[in-house]
């Protein structure tokens, strides 16, 4: 990208960023409201394929073999138990399953042979799949785009500048290369970040610049939970405001994507996440568990939903709609 144009691009993302707040989230709701219907909410459920065991050293994650954290490596799920985790979410109104596992990277075999055997039978359930299971080959994105999988998430977490002093194993062009692959296969992408690691505003900035020129179908925004036993354990929360800057920019700069509360709601109050679905807000992850952090419960999210008024997307709507268009989803 031309110099000048990627500062100008800066610029106003950092424009919109500092607005006053009252106004960035009037601003944002607008732009919402314009592209989504209101209220109308995605349920993503993750499921860990593999938990724990992961050679990579990111410094907030509890899965790293590296740290001693309480999450102890675990054999690979059964896929009967995969299933009835996935129909127990279907149930309750998940229109996206997603699969992950602690792997640096894909490896062809077994454990990849059932996951696409599982994509391809959620899939002809009328489900939307997703996979997070580290860096692609490009044939592997192939494959998984074979067996129909819909979206593939793989997160930049940060800024790439601040993202070396989170990460040393891979590098944020290795990141960028899988994401290439993901939308070169014809796969939806899901990508974001996390806010609270220890980076400043510029940084978030940053972050929102990259994703804007990358153009994810969906940008998940995690809250760090700071986890015991990791290089982050005592990095103090960040306010709920950061996090509505946020999901409001990344709604007026990215109007079509789907923003996605993941982790970090448990510690959140209803009124906050009420701010944040004002904000732009409108898919969360459902389950007790997201990985290894804890979530609110199936019936804690049917209460919010009751009580805000909220109503569940179906699966599959941003391609229809795309088809209907004559584009592909993430555009």
């Amino acid at each position: 990208m031309n110099m000048m144009l990627k500062y100008s691009i800066m610029n106003e993302i950092r424009k919109i960023y500092q607005t006053s707040l009252m106004e960035l989230l009037s601003q944002a709701n607008h732009v919402h409201r314009q592209h989504h219907v209101v209220g109308e909410v995605q349920l993503c459920h993750l499921i860990s394929y593999k938990t724990g065991g992961c050679t990579e050293d990111c410094s907030y994650c509890a899965q790293s073999a590296r740290y001693q954290t309480e999450v102890a490596p675990l054999p690979l799920m059964q896929k009967d138990a995969l299933f009835t985790q996935a129909r127990a979410a279907i149930e309750v109104g998940a229109s996206r399953i997603c699969i992950g596992a602690a792997w640096r990277g894909v490896r062809d075999g077994k454990a990849f042979d059932t996951i696409l055997e599982v994509v391809r039978e959620l899939t002809e359930n009328g489900v939307e799949v997703c996979c997070t299971l580290g860096m692609l080959e490009k044939h592997q994105a192939l494959q998984l785009r074979e067996a129909g999988l819909y979206a593939y998430n793989h997160n930049l977490d940060t800024s790439r500048t601040f993202y070396r002093s989170i990460i040393s194993t891979r590098t944020y062009d290795d990141r960028l290369q899988t994401l290439k692959r993901v939308k070169k296969a014809g796969i939806s992408m899901c990508c974001g970040g996390i806010i609270g690691l220890g980076e400043s505003r510029e940084d978030r900035i940053a972050l929102l610049h990259t994703l804007s020129q990358i153009k994810p179908e969906s940008i998940p925004i995690n809250f760090l939970g700071a986890v015991e036993g990791t290089p982050l354990e005592k990095q103090p929360p960040l306010p709920i405001w950061e996090m509505l800057r946020m999901i409001a920019t990344a709604r007026i700069i990215m109007p079509k994507a789907l923003i996605r509360l993941s982790a970090g709601r448990i510690e959140r109050s209803l009124e906050e996440q009420a701010l944040c679905f004002m904000a732009g807000a409108n898919s969360l992850f459902i389950g007790e568990k997201l990985l290894t952090i804890t979530n609110p419960t199936f019936n804690d999210d049917e209460k919010m939903f009751e009580l805000f008024g909220l109503k569940k997307r179906a699966p599959f709507k941003a391609k229809r709609e795309a088809d209907a268009a004559g584009q592909s989803p993430q555009n």
